[in-house]
């Protein structure tokens, strides 16, 4: 009698926790092998005299066992509250954030691959500034937009959500070209020929055919508006949010270092479980037949180079064939 076998995305949801376990265990084992090594060469590359990258001694780089479990201890001396489920707390609000920024800057996103790819004028003119529009660091845009949003009257969550959905509509545009590119020929050639407006058109063959590109986009993008909520935290002086959290933790690295990573490491959990909740929607939307599940592929769909028009090739002289 055949074993039963679990279904497939029971199968992927396994193999997808088991990919971030394997690499969460990695990455301990590489923290803590560079610790052991480093103590051993006395913090010096072997022959040299010169300094590790970064000193092992545990003021710097504490016991992955310690960063866990400052998680169950309590924040503050005396105090109840546990570091924890302070964290869960301030993760809660910067995933808040972030996801209004994540709707706002996909939505964005969309429109504007809509508008480039129904009208050549607009794709010359607004492709350069969208390209243009990644290269200004975050952290030099952040300040502005609160300063901006403030003197505007906006609540401060308003302006940090903003720098979230700039960094998230980028990788939705680039996705969401590509895919509305899909479409074969023959099929944008006979919807034309039974007179569809191009409403009918954009509805009923391009959209579907660019969920498969549109998502991977979109899992880029979750991480992309974490990023952005917690940097647009930072100047933002708010009381609460993991960015708040990292900058205070920061001051007291000396003291407590751990706490600092601890706060890192929930950041980056924080993270996976947002770009896993966008999967959980793909797998949903997206027959398995059609998904990208590979993380090299994913990374290729929201490259810029296929976007780029290419000029026509130049006809074949007559005596050159």
């Amino acid at each position: 009698m055949a074993a039963s076998r679990p279904p497939a995305g029971a199968g992927t949801a396994l193999r997808t926790g088991g990919s971030v376990a394997a690499l969460l265990l990695v990455g301990a084992l590489l923290w803590e092998g560079y610790k052991a090594v480093g103590q051993a060469l006395g913090g010096v590359w072997p022959g040299t005299g010169v300094r590790l990258p970064v000193r092992p001694d545990d003021r710097s780089m504490p016991h992955v066992w310690e960063i866990v479990a400052v998680l169950f201890a309590p924040a503050r001396r005396g105090g109840e509250d546990l570091l924890g489920t302070i964290l869960l707390q301030a993760a809660l609000f910067t995933w808040r954030i972030a996801l209004v920024g994540f709707v706002v800057g996909s939505v964005v996103g969309l429109l504007v691959a809509v508008l480039l790819v129904r009208s050549r004028l607009a794709e010359r003119s607004l492709l350069p500034y969208v390209i243009g529009s990644q290269t200004v660091p975050i952290l030099a845009i952040a300040p502005i937009v609160v300063i901006w949003g403030g003197r505007a009257g906006l609540p401060t969550w308003c302006a940090v959500a903003f720098v979230s959905a700039y960094l998230s509509f980028y990788p939705v545009t680039i996705g969401a070209v590509r895919g509305l590119r899909s479409p074969a020929a023959t099929a944008t050639e006979l919807m034309r020929s039974y007179a569809a407006p191009p409403r009918t058109v954009l509805l009923q063959l391009q959209l579907p055919a660019a969920l498969p590109y549109l998502f991977p986009a979109l899992r880029i993008a979750a991480t992309a508006s974490i990023i952005g909520a917690i940097v647009g935290e930072l100047p933002a002086g708010q009381s609460e949010g993991l960015g708040r959290a990292i900058l205070g933790f920061a001051s007291s690295f000396s003291a407590a270092p751990e706490k600092l990573f601890a706060s890192v490491l929930v950041s980056a959990l924080l993270g996976i479980v947002f770009v896993g909740l966008v999967a959980l929607v793909e797998r949903l939307v997206v027959p398995a037949p059609l998904r990208h599940d590979d993380p090299t592929e994913t990374v290729a769909m929201t490259t810029l180079v296929p976007v780029i028009p290419t000029a026509p090739a130049a006809p074949v002289a007559a005596g050159a064939r």
